[in-house]
């Protein structure tokens, strides 16, 4: 029971600090989610066994980098990453452990992804709050649903060796759902049309459980449950956020490729 209050206290101040920073000021999202980068990094770092001091400056490097660089250029780099996050897909769907030089996974898995969330909620520098909430309403409620329905009919697994407990019919269901929500989205956030936004809701359901399933598999070979305690009861920032980060990139790419669209 103490658990269960504990549990839900702390989401419901996750959550809030979550809103507030992102309504309160372009400032004050920015800053937070840069917060959650460092904190997410020296969580990485544990898990893959890199030194965390040089990790931890290499990403303060990146993201003054970053702060002095021109969007339209900033942009184009986020957009590298995308590579690298397929192919970590796809050694997890081969069964084969990561390779990959666990560097470069530092950059391109959570470095370049968090920088793309600052960058996400900008139209022609124009802050948009409310796209980012969303793509976390749109998660949750994917993530939610997903639960529900593989609680409740899922029998298929869906990738059991890495996380026994999705099914098929779960991932389905939390599409579905989810795509639903992106259509009730569409009536209240104008950023996109309702066509857009089922599109959106779709990635969203598609790369969030991939990413799901990445940090599954991150923490199995590490041999821990959490990637960390910041939160208690959910872990660590990395297990409260895989699903975001690994989505926002591509959530970036449909934002880049509609922009190019409109412009042509």
């Amino acid at each position: 029971m103490k658990e269960s209050v504990v549990r839900s206290l702390s989401g419901i101040v996750y959550i809030a600090m979550i809103v507030f920073a992102t309504l309160f000021s372009p400032a004050s999202f920015q800053l937070f989610f840069v917060f959650l980068l460092f904190i997410a990094v020296y969580e990485f770092v544990k898990l893959v066994s890199l030194p965390k001091n040089v990790a931890l400056a290499g990403t303060a490097i990146l993201v003054v980098a970053a702060y002095f660089t021109p969007n339209e250029i900033l942009s184009k780099f986020i957009l590298l990453c995308i590579p690298l996050l397929i192919l970590l897909a796809f050694l997890l769907f081969k069964n084969r452990a990561f390779k990959i030089n666990a560097w470069l996974t530092l950059i391109g898995y959570i470095i370049f992804p968090f920088i793309a969330i600052t960058q996400y909620p900008f139209l022609n520098d124009d802050y948009h709050p409310y796209m980012i909430l969303a793509i976390f309403i749109l998660i949750w409620t994917n993530d939610t649903f997903a639960y529900i329905f593989g609680k409740s009919i899922g029998k298929h697994k869906l990738y059991e060796k890495i996380s026994p407990k999705k099914t098929i019919e779960g991932f389905v269901g939390g599409l579905v759902v989810g795509i639903i929500a992106g259509i009730i989205i569409s009536r209240f956030i104008d950023t996109f049309s309702w066509g857009q936004w089922i599109l959106i809701a779709i990635i969203v359901g598609v790369f969030g459980t991939i990413g799901d399933l990445i940090q599954s598999k991150f923490k199995r070979e590490a041999g821990v449950k959490d990637s960390g305690n910041l939160i208690p009861g959910h872990g660590g920032i990395l297990d409260r956020l895989d699903s975001f980060i690994y989505t926002l990139p591509f959530l970036s790419l449909f934002k880049e490729i509609l922009n190019y669209v409109t412009v042509s």
